[in-house]
């Protein structure tokens, strides 16, 4: 394959599964402020979603004071914004535009649609908009592209740089989800532990689809402890950071047997031991050294394998 047509695979399936994170970062956002916890009130909360999104410096020079209505537009509208929903379905549906014939008509099909659906959704007044029923939208989207992809494309090379691009993301946004609840209680630690905080774990699971399933696998009560194990180091948890880097390591290896010794193996060497971290690592380890530099240890290795799956097999060149 190509590496043009591999770099446009793997970027088509991470700028999706980007725009349902931005969706659901604003979703975060909105079920928090249902209960405001800090003297700072709302704006706290929505300046939490702007540091965990890694966007706070582009919002304050585009938009200025944090307010709702601001970051709702700049997470989902903004084309200014790399990361906002409109931007990323853009290039996930020019990425594959660039690619179609290595897609199946089933997939181009359910990505163009849902590009066209959110133009319309683009020109209406923001005045007429319900943003939960936005976030819906979003997932449902994404979802369906997804469910194409795995259920029509050959198992090929293709497949495999699709699903990395699902993997890598997916574990990144996931790090960035959870690291929302380090900044909003940031400046009251004296908020752990209570009903406030169990209510701000469990938005972060319902924002990750992942509440049920949270308590199918644990029962019993929601805690921190709990949640951030379901969400990284719980393996049947089809979200968590260990699955995800499950995911990229099996793809890797996938590539690597299709190629063999003519690739550099440098992104799957890589990628190896980050999951062998995760497998290593225990909950209460990660807390007693702190979960917030935990999770930006992990999202920048995680951009460290990016490179190097760039490198191994999109550049040419380490």
């Amino acid at each position: 394959m190509l590496s043009r047509t591999a770099a446009n695979l793997f970027w088509m399936t991470r700028h999706l599964e980007r725009a349902e994170t931005s969706a659901r970062l604003l979703d975060v956002g909105q079920r928090i402020t249902l209960l405001p916890n800090t003297a700072e009130g709302y704006q706290n909360e929505w300046k939490s979603l702007l540091n965990a999104s890694g966007n706070a410096a582009l919002y304050a020079e585009k938009h200025g004071d944090v307010t709702e209505e601001g970051i709702s537009e700049f997470l989902f509208f903004d084309r200014d914004n790399p990361s906002s929903v409109v931007s990323s379905f853009e290039k996930a549906r020019e990425s594959g535009r660039i690619v179609r014939t290595a897609l199946t008509g089933q997939v181009w099909d359910a990505l163009n649609t849902s590009y066209q659906g959110l133009r319309k959704v683009e020109r209406t007044p923001r005045g007429q908009l319900d943003m939960a029923g936005l976030t819906d939208l979003v997932t449902r989207n994404a979802s369906t592209v997804r469910g194409a992809i795995n259920t029509t494309q050959l198992r090929n090379d293709g497949w495999h740089f699709m699903n990395l691009g699902y993997g890598i993301e997916r574990a990144d946004a996931t790090a960035r989800i959870l690291d929302v609840k380090y900044f909003v209680l940031l400046p009251h630690v004296e908020f752990i532990g209570s009903e406030l905080d169990t209510y701000q774990w469990q938005v972060i699971l319902r924002s990750l689809s992942a509440h049920r399933a949270f308590h199918w696998a644990y029962g019993g009560d929601i805690t921190a402890t709990r949640v951030a194990d379901f969400l990284i180091l719980n393996g049947e948890s089809p979200r968590s950071l260990i699955t995800s880097l499950y995911e990229t390591v099996w793809h890797l290896e996938g590539l690597g047997r299709r190629y063999g010794d003519g690739v550099p193996a440098h992104a799957r060497d890589k990628a190896r031991e980050l999951l062998e971290k995760l497998q290593t690592t225990e909950i209460d380890q990660i807390f007693d050294d702190g979960l917030h530099e935990f999770l930006s240890g992990i999202i920048s290795e995680l951009a460290e394998v990016t490179n190097l799956i760039h490198a191994d097999y999109l550049t040419g060149a380490v």
